[in-house]
């Protein structure tokens, strides 16, 4: 009876284990694992929640940037991760292309990742160097039919590059692809004047635009955008029913126990309300989202089946 007794203690102290983790979570620091260098929008947008994080959940939140292969590298890596609550990813419309996009993938979006919570989103502005001859987008359609240009992009498949690739097939021009590591790398390449002309997300344009580093000649989405009023939209200035929108959002390795998913999905949503924190995201011309696990699951799985199709329709796919 004493053996019995022992036994069923042992199993229900098991038991009670999972309930008591939970409850003490977090008990060490929390990884942010960003698939492009340190500069992009990704891990700006990364830097941004993971600050407040740092605040609310009483350990250290940090970004461990890991770039490579569009992203998928941080992606793969993450999705080996121990479902214990101390990995997060971060992905974007990136890793929405991405499944269409590449045959070969060592993880599934879909499958592979519990969905955390949207955290942003933002347009695109089509830039040039500011010592470039072109003013206005009009000059820019009109030099590209006249002889070649290049365009930078923060990688193949990446957002820049599926967003200039639909602006060349509405506006009927040929532009050259020319793919960097990253936001960051793009952007720099853009401003020394080694690139002529840029497809930057709005938290790696913006700063640059204020300061006099990138010249906008027009933003991506179908309205314009509140941190740079004067800039057209693509549609106004010459390319009708151009529209795209980049979105920043977060996940978890499948497994992760669902009471740590809605922990830190109630902290980044009480993050994005925060005065401070709206104001920063802003200036840089992001919309803060926020919203539960399941409403991002079914905005990820729409933006997917959106993105194969126009991924067969441009034939992007990559062997």
């Amino acid at each position: 009876m004493k053996t019995i007794l022992a036994s069923l203690f042992a199993l229900a102290s098991l038991q009670a284990v999972p309930g008591a983790a939970a409850q003490a979570y977090p008990v060490k620091p929390i990884r942010f694992l960003v698939g492009f260098p340190p500069g992009g929008g990704t891990d700006i947008m990364a830097r941004v929640v993971t600050a407040k994080l740092t605040e609310s959940v009483g350990q250290q939140v940090i970004v461990d940037n890991r770039p490579g292969a569009n992203a998928n590298l941080a992606a793969g890596i993450a999705s080996r991760a121990m479902p214990d609550g101390y990995t997060v990813l971060m992905i974007s419309l990136a890793h929405a292309v991405s499944k269409p996009l590449y045959r070969k993938l060592d993880y599934d979006l879909e499958r592979d990742f519990t969905p955390l919570i949207n955290i942003a989103s933002v347009p695109m502005f089509v830039v040039v160097p500011p010592a470039s001859a072109v003013k206005s987008l009009a000059e820019l359609l009109a030099l590209a039919r006249a002889k070649p240009v290049n365009y930078a992009s923060s990688g193949d498949g990446s957002p820049e590059h599926i967003a200039a690739e639909l602006f060349k097939g509405l506006a009927k021009i040929e532009m050259t692809h020319v793919p960097y590591k990253g936001g960051g790398p793009s952007a720099l390449a853009l401003t020394s004047g080694e690139i002529q002309v840029g497809f930057n997300t709005a938290p790696v344009a913006v700063p640059h635009i204020r300061s006099g580093k990138m010249r906008a000649l027009a933003v991506s989405s179908a309205k314009r955008n509140p941190a740079l009023p004067e800039v057209p939209t693509v549609a106004e200035a010459g390319v009708p029913g151009y529209d795209i929108i980049l979105w920043y959002g977060a996940v978890m390795p499948t497994g992760t126990p669902a009471a740590i998913v809605n922990r830190l999905n109630a902290d980044i949503n009480k993050a994005l309300k925060l005065p401070d924190v709206q104001q920063r995201l802003a200036a840089l011309g992001a919309d803060p989202l926020g919203g539960t696990p399941a409403e991002f699951g079914a905005y990820i799985k729409a933006e997917v089946a959106k993105y194969t199709r126009v991924v067969r329709e441009a034939k992007l796919q990559q062997q």
